[in-house]
């Protein structure tokens, strides 16, 4: 595809006399104010956190034909020197949008960078927008295929690799392998006619108790490891597991218990190579590392961009999710023998294009090798709901869309009950953990790793943000309480509630998050965003005693201008530190950590919650300040866990930082609630969680309830 220098003018350009009326350009015709809607419909799916792959290309195409519009303006003879300036303050403002929107969300810089790719799906919006301004499109011409790939046709962007022509060349005769294939029906016969995934994925919430690792082998021989390296106990049990011939692991291990190092000696003991590996952006370069410590007789290729250094004769072949679509073609024909997904719960939404390419490699893999070795890497298998799961076990062929397969169907009836029997539940339960489950805690299999705690430190934001919060949180609580008694007035007759209506004020919640992308007022999104900004200070200021006292401090925020004002507080300290954020290449990225680790002088890391959550090894530390809450126990723990890992010999303390008297201190208290829900699905745990809930919508329903006990409780007196 056309790189970003390749572009050419946005269109060719309608006579004057269409453009402009009196000899000034109008404010609603021409590609601005076609810019100006899209860039707004980009702003609001990032607040919402709803990055799809089509904002992504909204945004890339709306920066493209920014750039292309200054320089005709700037160019254009017709114009007056106010005319130019107009439009030229108008595309100021476009860009600052941009801006902004990428500083929310960092992994959109990559598209503004010159050698960033152009999709067909982007040069077709961008053809889309300047016809709908009343402007000619020009044709582009298709641009050469760079001599090291070919290129595919077909519904996104393909490419192959010429060392992977090559190995295609000198093994033309691969064959698909059933030479291991196990004999089972997998058919329902008293079964025939159950809805039995509902009823599966329910058996992890219903029987609490029940186990959560399948049963592994101990280990008969010392496992062959390179020099200097040791397995602990539970890693070579999973290793033998694969050594005596079980080929699916869901390895739901908590973080920090070497997932890593158990996936790439599973794939040694069932030599399954070549071996596929697809991970985050973020911890690429991380895996083939890992390779050469644990297995390095084997070879290990990385695939980056286009995958012109890729080696196709590699044994290990690393691909991260975001090029996934590029190379899925070549991939699902390359007769790999194993597959690993790292942090897996990625895949959790079946509607994203990384999990259909993930799900579609799966399946291919499985069509050509009857027993590869399939394995799902994650620390927080459960994000949000059950159903989470879903995913997840159609990558590893224990399910399709509609039931069981294979060997968990004949498990289902073999227990010779069905969903209408109530010992149903611990039964399914335990079918599906014996397909491959591997869930282990910290406390329970690593005793030198030490017991970490979370401790809530509130501060009072006194100053002019703080009442300036207070008083939008109030704001909002009003909005809310005016919607509940509208639709109390506008309900039907006959329908009374004593007190406060519980079913309704859940639904006025819901209505205002629904509304959230067009509300104009304030929502919870902007409210803990301007209260992280708020108490960013106070958070830098306590981890920089920290940092006098104890030693070196790993400091967590989820927005830029967090992570900016604590780097403005500990240089104002005198407080040496390093950073890392996700719009860090991956050599500067890998000085930052080192840096940290290696200089006694650098005290403090500044990480962003999203860039630095996973992948990353900061056990030099055992103090972690939260400077901001996210919206999921998964993503606090993940960041906690880069501290608390294997090798940690003190005590490790994370000290969330909650804005008192704020929706801030609710909103802990949500997150804190929604953490049973691994527990209760995967740790056997009896803590009660009620049902999978939203933390945004709980939050608003919090608010508008305090609101309305206030104004009950003060009309009473």
């Amino acid at each position: 595809m056309a790189r970003q220098g390749q572009r050419q003018s946005a269109g060719r350009r309608a006579p004057a006399r269409n453009q402009r009326r009196g000899g000034r350009a109008l404010d609603n015709e021409g590609i601005i104010p076609v810019l100006a809607r899209a860039v707004r419909e980009v702003e609001t799916a990032v607040q919402r956190g709803a990055v799809a792959p089509s904002t992504r290309t909204k945004f890339q195409v709306v920066a493209l034909l920014v750039r292309e519009e200054r320089a005709r303006v700037k160019a254009d003879p017709e114009s007056t020197e106010a005319q130019r300036a107009e439009q030229l303050k108008r595309l100021d403002g476009i860009a600052t949008i941009l801006a902004k929107s990428a500083a929310r969300e960092t992994s959109l810089l990559a598209l503004l960078a010159e050698q960033a790719e152009v999709s067909d799906a982007a040069r077709e919006l961008r053809r889309r927008m300047i016809e709908a301004a009343g402007l000619d499109a020009e044709e582009e011409p298709e641009p050469e295929a760079p001599e090291t790939l070919a290129v595919v046709s077909g519904p996104s962007r393909r490419v192959v690799p010429q060392s992977v022509i090559q190995r295609q060349l000198s093994n033309p005769f691969l064959v698909p392998d059933f030479s291991h294939v196990q004999p089972g029906s997998g058919h329902a016969r008293r079964l025939a006619g159950w809805e039995l995934l509902g009823p599966l994925f329910r058996s992890f919430e219903y029987a609490s108790n029940g186990i959560s690792c399948m049963p592994l082998p101990e280990p008969i021989s010392a496992v062959k490891l390179p020099d200097g390296r040791e397995l602990m106990h539970h890693q070579a049990q999973l290793v033998a597991g694969a050594g005596s011939g079980h080929r699916t692991f869901l390895l739901a291990d908590e973080p920090g218990l070497g997932k890593t190092a158990q996936a790439l000696l599973a794939a040694q003991a069932a030599d399954a190579y070549p071996l596929l590996v697809v991970v985050p952006n973020v911890v690429k370069t991380n895996w083939a590392r890992e390779v050469g410590l644990w297995t390095p007789n084997r070879s290990v290729t990385v695939i980056h961009g286009d995958g012109e250094d890729v080696d196709g004769f590699a044994d290990i072949v690393v691909v991260n999710y975001e090029v996934l679509d590029r190379h899925v073609g070549w991939l699902g024909q390359h007769g790999f023998r194993g597959m690993v997904v790292d942090e897996a719960h990625f895949i959790k939404n079946k509607s994203s294009q990384r999990s259909q390419h993930v799900l579609q490699l799966s399946d291919k893999i499985r069509s050509r090798y009857a027993r590869p070795l399939l394995m799902a890497l994650t620390g927080t298998p459960l994000i949000n709901d059950i159903e989470d799961f879903q995913a997840i076990w159609e990558f590893l062929g224990w399910i399709d869309e509609k039931k069981p397969l294979g060997a968990l169907m004949d498990a289902l009836e073999d227990t010779g009950l069905t969903p209408a029997d109530p010992g149903f539940y611990p039964n399914a339960r335990r079918a599906v953990v014996e397909m491959g489950i591997v869930r282990r805690r910290k406390i329970d299999v690593a005793a030198d790793i030490p017991a970490r705690r979370i401790a809530d430190l509130p501060v009072e934001l006194d100053d002019e943000a703080g009442r300036s919060i207070r008083e939008a949180e109030r704001e909002l609580a009003r909005r809310l309480v005016e919607r509940y008694e509208m639709a109390l007035a506008t309900r039907k007759e006959g329908r009374t509630v004593e007190g406060i209506d519980h079913e309704l004020v859940r639904r006025v919640a819901t209505w205002e998050r629904e509304d959230m992308d067009t509300s104009s007022g304030e929502n919870v999104f902007s409210m803990m965003r301007r209260i992280g900004r708020a108490k960013a200070g106070l958070a830098a200021d306590y981890a920089a005693q920290l940092a006098r006292s104890v030693g070196k401090v790993v400091f967590f925020a989820k927005h830029i201008e967090v992570m900016d004002i604590a780097e403005e507080t500990f240089a104002a300290r005198g407080i040496r530190y390093s950073s890392i954020r996700g719009d860090q290449t991956t050599p500067v990225r890998q000085r930052n950590i080192d840096a940290f680790v290696d200089d006694p002088e650098v005290a403090v890391v500044v990480c962003s919650l999203t860039a630095a959550g996973v992948g990353v090894n900061l056990q030099v530390a055992s103090n972690v300040v939260l400077a901001e809450l996210s919206w999921t126990d998964a993503e606090q723990t993940q960041a906690i866990d880069r501290v608390h890992r294997i090798g940690q010999e003190e005590p490790v303390t994370a000290w969330r930082i909650i804005a008192s008297q704020t929706i801030d201190t609710r909103v802990a208290e949500l997150i804190d609630s929604k953490a049973g829900l691994a527990a209760v699905a995967l740790d056997g745990s009896d803590e009660e969680i009620g049902s999978s809930v939203d933390i945004q919508l709980e939050a608003l329903v919090a608010l508008l309830t305090r609101a309305l006990t206030e104004a009950q409780e003060a009309a009473a007196s």
